[in-house]
C-alpha cells in the first residue's frame, strides 16, 4: 500500500476535518454559481431598506391556513430617536425558486437569468439582512467568497512554487548559494508581515481596476509568504541530499536540476501540503485586513474584507448586528483550513508510520 494511500486513510478516520472539507467545499461551490444560488447581484440596492433586518419567511396565512413559503412586505418608520424601525406590512409576495431575474453570463459564456431564489418586485427578500445601501447581505457574501477564497488559493500557489524552488535550490546546492538565498528570506522575514503588506499595496498605483487590483494583491500576499516555506524546505532538503537514491541518481549521470526536481523537492511534499492548507487563512486575513482598510477590493465589487468595513462603527452594529456576518464566513473558513492542515500534519506524521498506526 502506497504512503499516500496510507496518509489518505489516516486522514479520514479525522471526522472534524471530514466536516471542515465538506464546509469548504460547500463554500467553494456557492462561490462558483454564485450567480444562481443568490438572489440579486453585487449592485443592486434599495435605499428604502437601509439595514433592513433579516427577512422572515412565512408559511401561513394570518388564518392559519397553509399558503406556501413567502415574505411580506416591510414599511419603514422612524422612532423619537431617529432609530429606523422596520414593520411588516399586509402584501405578501410568493418566493420563486429557480425564477426569472436579472440576466448574466454564467461562468462567462452562457446567458442565464434563473436565480436559486428570488420574489417579485417591490418585495425583498433578506436572508441575513441588509446593509447601509439596502444590498442583500447574503447575496454580497456568495460573491465575496469569489475574491476572498480563490486569493488564498492563488496568493499560496505562487508562494508554494517560489519556496519549494528556493528551498531546494539552497539546500541541494549550499554553500554561496545558500548563504545568499536564505540572507533574501531572512530579509523578507525580518519586517512585521502586515507592515510589509502595507508598503508593498502602497506602492501600487490608486488607479488599478478591481481586477488588476485583485492580481495586484494576490502578488503582494505571495512575495510575503515564500520565505518561511523556504527556510523549512531547506533544512530538508540539506539532509535528504545525502541519502542513498540521490547519491545513485549522480552516478548515473542527472544534472543536479533533475535530481532536485525527480528525487529531491518530492519527498517534501508530505510537509509542504499541510504547510500549504495551514497558510490559505493568512492569505485570506491579509486580503480581508488590506479590503477593511481601503486598500484592497472597492465598493461596488464584494470581498469579506470590504463588507467588514461597515462594522467599524459600533453604532451600527448596535442597531444592526448582522453586518458581522462576514466576520463569522471568515472565522469558519480560517477554522476549516487550520483543522485541515492539522489533519495532514498528523496522517503524515513519521512518527505515526514508525509505530505502524495503519487503517
Amino acid at each position: 500500500m502506497s504512503e499516500f494511500k496510507l496518509a489518505w486513510q489516516r486522514f479520514v478516520k479525522d471526522r472534524v476535518a471530514l466536516i471542515a472539507l465538506w464546509v469548504l467545499g460547500i463554500l467553494y461551490a456557492a462561490a462558483l454559481f454564485a450567480d444562481v444560488i443568490t438572489p440579486y447581484s453585487l449592485r443592486d440596492e434599495s435605499r428604502l431598506h437601509t439595514y433592513c433586518p433579516p427577512t422572515a419567511i412565512h408559511f401561513l396565512t394570518s388564518d392559519g391556513h397553509w399558503a406556501g413559503p413567502y415574505v411580506r412586505g416591510v414599511a419603514m418608520s422612524y422612532d423619537e430617536y431617529r432609530r429606523r424601525i422596520y414593520r411588516e406590512t399586509d402584501e405578501a409576495y410568493p418566493l420563486k425558486f429557480f425564477g426569472k431575474g436579472e440576466s448574466y453570463k454564467f461562468l462567462g459564456v452562457v446567458t442565464w437569468d434563473r436565480h436559486l431564489l428570488s420574489v417579485d418586485a417591490p418585495g425583498r427578500v433578506y436572508l441575513l439582512g441588509a446593509d447601509s445601501r439596502g444590498r442583500d447581505i447574503f447575496s454580497r457574501i456568495i460573491h465575496g467568497a469569489r475574491v476572498s477564497l480563490t486569493i488564498g488559493l492563488f496568493g499560496v500557489l505562487i508562494s508554494f512554487v517560489l519556496g519549494l524552488l528556493v528551498g531546494g535550490i539552497a539546500g541541494y546546492f549550499g554553500g554561496r548559494i545558500d548563504n545568499i538565498l536564505m540572507r533574501m528570506c531572512e530579509m523578507v522575514m525580518m519586517v512585521p508581515g502586515f507592515y510589509l503588506l502595507l508598503a508593498l499595496r502602497a506602492a501600487v498605483p490608486d488607479t488599478l481596476n478591481s481586477l488588476q487590483v485583485y492580481a495586484a494583491i494576490v502578488i503582494i500576499l505571495a512575495f510575503i509568504g515564500w520565505a518561511g516555506l523556504a527556510r523549512v524546505i531547506r533544512g530538508m532538503c540539506l539532509s535528504l541530499k545525502e541519502r542513498d537514491y540521490v547519491l545513485a541518481a549522480r552516478t548515473m549521470g542527472l544534472t543536479d536540476m533533475e535530481i532536485v526536481m525527480r528525487h529531491i523537492l518530492p519527498h517534501t511534499i508530505s510537509y509542504s501540503l499541510a504547510a500549504v492548507a495551514l497558510a490559505v487563512p493568512g492569505y485570506i486575513l491579509g486580503e480581508s485586513a488590506l479590503s477593511l482598510i481601503g486598500l484592497g477590493i472597492q465598493d461596488p465589487y464584494a470581498s469579506w474584507g470590504n463588507m467588514l468595513s461597515e462594522a467599524m462603527n459600533i453604532v451600527r452594529i448596535q442597531f444592526a448586528p448582522w453586518i458581522l456576518w462576514p466576520a463569522f464566513f471568515i472565522a469558519l473558513t480560517v477554522m476549516c483550513f487550520n483543522l485541515i492542515g492539522d489533519a495532514l500534519r498528523d496522517a503524515w506524521d513519521p512518527m505515526l508510520k514508525g509505530r505502524g498506526d495503519q487503517p
